[in-house]
């Protein structure tokens, strides 16, 4: 029987819905509106496109978007002054900076500038490590890594006791969606370049995770029947047919792990949706915390 299908969009059509609920009633209660900042550096046309979307996704929930950008010469000083100035803006709950910096910048230092209170897209150290711990929660989850463990419990996935495996270790996805399956009682592998045997292993997974940016690399036969398969990568491959000369893929050959899996994200349409959906939840959950502080409107 062929997988279930994911469906990303749909699932983060339903979170947007109720988080324009919640909005509306925040500003009804408090008078306060939950405001995301974004920080774009350089000119990188994915890196807008993604701002762009980010944006309208807070614009369509009744969010305020502030757009702040700085050219591609912009020094560290610059962007960690640009950071502060919106830490300590009250209109501000959420700041986002874009990634990847321009070369030359040091991420780790303006993502460890932004505001603990403030760290929506979860980047910040203090959350990372908080991630990595047992008994500890952080303020907020990096928004992908949440957005798959979210499809994964919708979906039903048995994570207790699963045996789970990501392939890609980034500190963005990899890292701490292995952290949130371990903190789910999942028996966790982490694959990366230097695995061995990599299709054995991925064989023994019953939920499977592919962040590793490598276009259908996971075939069907590296897959375990009955797997749980979440397909993070988002890929570009030539296609002659299509008017813009490429097509979208994931890091999973979909068409024949979909005769394997019980269940499988598609790409485009399954975790990307998800990701904006977790970055206004997010947003919307720092400014629930500045109004339980006393904060008030600006």
């Amino acid at each position: 029987m062929p997988a279930r299908i994911l469906d990303g969009t749909a699932l983060a059509a339903e979170i947007r819905a109720t988080i324009k609920q919640q909005v509306e009633h925040l500003k009804a209660a408090c008078g306060i509106t939950p405001g995301l900042a974004t920080v774009l550096v350089g000119d990188d046309p994915a890196s807008h496109a993604y701002v762009r979307s980010k944006r309208k996704a807070c614009t369509e929930v009744g969010m305020e978007s502030f757009a702040h950008e700085l050219p591609a010469t912009a020094t560290q000083e610059e962007v960690v002054a640009l950071v502060t100035r919106l830490n300590a803006d009250p209109r501000v709950h959420g700041v986002l900076v874009q990634l990847p910096l321009p070369h030359g910048l040091d991420a780790e230092g303006v993502l460890g500038a932004v505001s603990l209170d403030k760290d929506v897209d979860g980047f910040h150290p203090l959350n990372i490590g908080r991630l990595c711990m047992k008994g500890r929660e952080p303020l907020f989850v990096p928004c992908t890594p949440l957005g798959v463990i979210v499809l994964l419990e919708k979906a039903g996935a048995p994570l207790r006791g699963a045996r789970a495996v990501v392939i890609g270790r980034s500190n963005i996805v990899g890292l701490p969606v292995a952290m949130l399956l371990l903190h789910r009682d999942c028996t966790v592998t982490i694959c990366h370049s230097r695995t061995e045997n990599l299709p054995a292993v991925c064989r023994s997974a019953d939920i499977l995770v592919a962040a590793v940016g490598r276009a259908e690399m996971v075939r069907g036969d590296w897959v375990k029947p009955g797997a749980f398969v979440i397909d993070v990568g988002i890929n570009r491959v030539a296609d002659a047919t299509r008017q813009t000369g490429y097509r979208l893929v994931g890091d999973v050959a979909f068409d024949e792990v979909k005769e394997v899996a019980a269940a499988l994200t598609p790409v485009p349409g399954g975790v990307g949706p998800m990701t904006i959906a977790m970055l206004l939840h997010n947003t919307l959950e720092a400014a629930k915390r500045y109004a339980s502080r006393g904060g008030s409107a600006p």
